[in-house]
Order: C-alpha cells, then sequence, then structure tokens
C-alpha cells in the first residue's frame, strides 16, 4: 500500500478541535486515495482556519467575497505530478477547512461536526484529485457519488441520522 502523508495544522482559535478529528482526515484521506487507486505515495497538507481567513483566500483566489467551507488547491494537473523530490512523494495540493462553518454546517444539517469534516475532506480530496462538480450537473453527481460511497465506507451513511431522540 502507497504511503500517506498528512499534515495538519490549526490555524484558528474559534473552534476547539475534538479528539479524533486528526486522525479522522487522515483516514478520510486515504480512503479517497485507496478508492480512486492512486498508488502514489502522497503528502497533502490540511488547514482549519476561521470564516474571516476563509473569505480572504477565497477572494484572493476564487475572486469570491464570500465565507465558504472549504478550499482546495490542487498542485496536480492531468497526467502531471508534483513530486517532493526530497521524499519522492506526489504533492498532491492543500486543503483549507473553515472549522466555524463545518460548526455551522453540522448544526443546520443536523449531525455530528465529525461527518461535517470528514465530508469536506472527502470533498476536497476529489478536487486535489482532479473532480470538479462545478463543470456540469453530471459531474456534479458523479463526484456526489464518490463521496457518498467513501463515506459509507468510513463509517458515515447518509440513511444513518446523527439526531439523537431529545433533539427530535
Amino acid at each position: 500500500m502507497a504511503k500517506l502523508k498528512v499534515y495538519i495544522k490549526d490555524s484558528q482559535h474559534e473552534v476547539k478541535i475534538p479528539v479524533g478529528i486528526r486522525l479522522l482526515i487522515r483516514r478520510c484521506c486515504q480512503a479517497v486515495l485507496t478508492t480512486e487507486n492512486f498508488g502514489h505515495d502522497t503528502e497533502v497538507s490540511v488547514s482549519f482556519v476561521n470564516n474571516e481567513e476563509i473569505r480572504k483566500l477565497n477572494k484572493q483566489y476564487r475572486n469570491k467575497d464570500a465565507e465558504t467551507d472549504v478550499l482546495s488547491f490542487p498542485l496536480c494537473e492531468g497526467d502531471h505530478l508534483e513530486i517532493n523530490t526530497d521524499t519522492g512523494f506526489v504533492l498532491l495540493g492543500d486543503i483549507v477547512i473553515s472549522m466555524e462553518m463545518a460548526v455551522k454546517q453540522a448544526k443546520m444539517y443536523g449531525h455530528v461536526l465529525e461527518r461535517e469534516v470528514a465530508f469536506l475532506t472527502v470533498h476536497s480530496m476529489l478536487h486535489l484529485l482532479g473532480y470538479d462538480h462545478e463543470t456540469s450537473s453530471l459531474e456534479q453527481l458523479k463526484m456526489r457519488e464518490k463521496e457518498e460511497a467513501v463515506l459509507d465506507k468510513l463509517g458515515f451513511s447518509r440513511d444513518i441520522s446523527f439526531i439523537t431522540p431529545d433533539q427530535q
């Protein structure tokens, strides 16, 4: 099995990162690479930021002056792979997650923060591998199917309710 290095940096102070989130992110990255048969040793960077920072990045790189939940910065294009000359690992790219937005969306969708972070990580990993849901509705459906298949493997099936009885 190919090796995976996931570098995780918490650059925000608004949300306390729950125990186990870092391991979950690594599991999500590995699950996507395995599902997509990406057989290279790989490096991925994941940063937790606040809404203000992700808004700045969204404006700077996508010309959208708005908060968003996750941004993906792929380093590979098509068949061209960016290689770390020191390690020989493929530099897949960077994932930036707004933890404030993740908390908000978890509440809005009625599931736990872990499921939201897992979804955002899987979604972003697929972007790093070249998937783009904004090109067509067919691509959007393909990407959503892949997301749900990976999340299902990780134990976050869509048919499971994350709402506890006292929340109903």
